[in-house]
């Protein structure tokens, strides 16, 4: 492990007493840093992550740029799927495309079993060179949940709907479950490798699972998530967080699945999380639209979500959502400072 090592955000998590509150931000690698954009001139995005020590440097950047308390492994959702039989592409404009989507039974059980170190070897050869050699904050692997991945599966692409996805839960629902099965197989066994390499807590993103209501998510949903939360915690115990889009309405659902840490977008504020229920550490949520507004907006905006976090210790500051590919890196820097410097401030107020 590297000297000095910063280990805020994990103290958070265990709402120990920590000097300032711990931040990151989600897609806090990538298209708004000049040094990305340059990479991605030569290299796609899988090509990147296919040769570690470039993986690394890209995951390390924002660390050394923002100063965040945790870097994320720099890759995408899909990575895995290649090594299960899915064929899947990232356009340009598009995002990742699924040339023959999941239609049937039939398609579900031609899925292979998924090996990491034959299918992701370079993943986790990143995650090697990160925390033994780079970073002194701990490394979030990451993994997209069941239900997002199926929707790229079913949709052959990105979808506003999820009609396709969603009728074929309700028509086939043995097929529905088999795909969530072979999906949580992949993704425990995809973790559990992260975790051996380095990766010192973990996300799930369920990007796309608000598109559910409460009703079926406890039906097709969560109990796979309940599955992959403990059997990777049983081998595995690392922090674990969950995070989606417009899913505030299935926020207890989520803690019900023994998660360590609930993310928020914008749509809730803490408060609200917390007057309904939620006890675990929170993680969010400045809607990262508000990052291309006058500093003053910035710094309000964020100054409010702070007061709300910082009523207690298990809190993590970031966005509600991914950092756009037009907000300045100097912006985020500042962002940081502030979220830095406020909340270490009041912190010693408090104590």
């Amino acid at each position: 492990m590297v000297q000095n090592f910063n280990d805020t955000i994990l103290k958070a998590i265990r709402n120990e007493q920590t000097t300032h509150t711990p931040l990151w931000f989600m897609r806090q690698a990538g298209r708004s840093q000049p040094e990305y954009r340059e990479i991605k001139k030569k290299y796609s995005l899988f090509e990147i992550t296919q040769q570690p020590e470039l993986c690394a440097y890209v995951t390390q950047l924002p660390v050394e740029q923002y100063n965040t308390d945790a870097a994320i492994l720099y890759k995408d959702i899909m990575s895995p799927l290649e090594g299960i039989g899915v064929d899947v592409e990232i356009k340009s404009g598009i995002g990742p495309v699924i040339d023959q989507p999941i239609q049937s039974l039939s398609d579900v059980e031609k899925l292979t079993p998924f090996n990491p170190y034959e299918a992701v070897p370079y993943v986790l050869d990143t995650i090697k060179i990160l925390t033994t050699e780079k970073l002194n904050v701990p490394l979030i692997g990451f993994a997209g949940a069941p239900f997002t991945l199926a929707s790229y599966m079913i949709e052959g692409g990105p979808s506003k709907n999820y009609n396709k996805t969603k009728g074929f839960m309700y028509k086939d629902p043995k097929a529905w479950n088999l795909l969530m099965t072979k999906l949580s197989d992949m993704t425990i066994t995809y973790l559990r490798a992260q975790i051996d390499a380095g990766a010192k807590l973990i996300q799930l993103f369920d990007s796309w699972v608000g598109a559910l209501n409460v009703q079926d998510y406890q039906a097709f949903i969560q109990p796979h998530m309940k599955r992959i939360v403990s059997e990777v915690k049983a081998t595995h115990p690392v922090p674990i967080i969950m995070f989606g889009v417009g899913a505030s309405h299935q926020m207890i659902e989520w803690q019900e699945t023994g998660i360590d840490v609930v993310g928020l977008d914008w749509r809730t504020t803490i408060d609200e999380a917390r007057n309904r229920g939620i006890v675990q550490t929170v993680q969010g949520n400045l809607d990262p639209a508000i990052l291309l507004a006058p500093w003053d907006v910035i710094e309000e905006r964020t100054r409010a979500i702070l007061d709300q976090g910082l009523k207690s210790n298990q809190y993590i500051f970031n966005l509600g959502h991914g950092v756009f590919p037009e907000v300045q890196p100097a912006t985020l820097k500042r962002v940081s400072q502030f979220v830095h410097d406020y909340s270490a401030h009041v912190k010693s107020t408090q104590q």
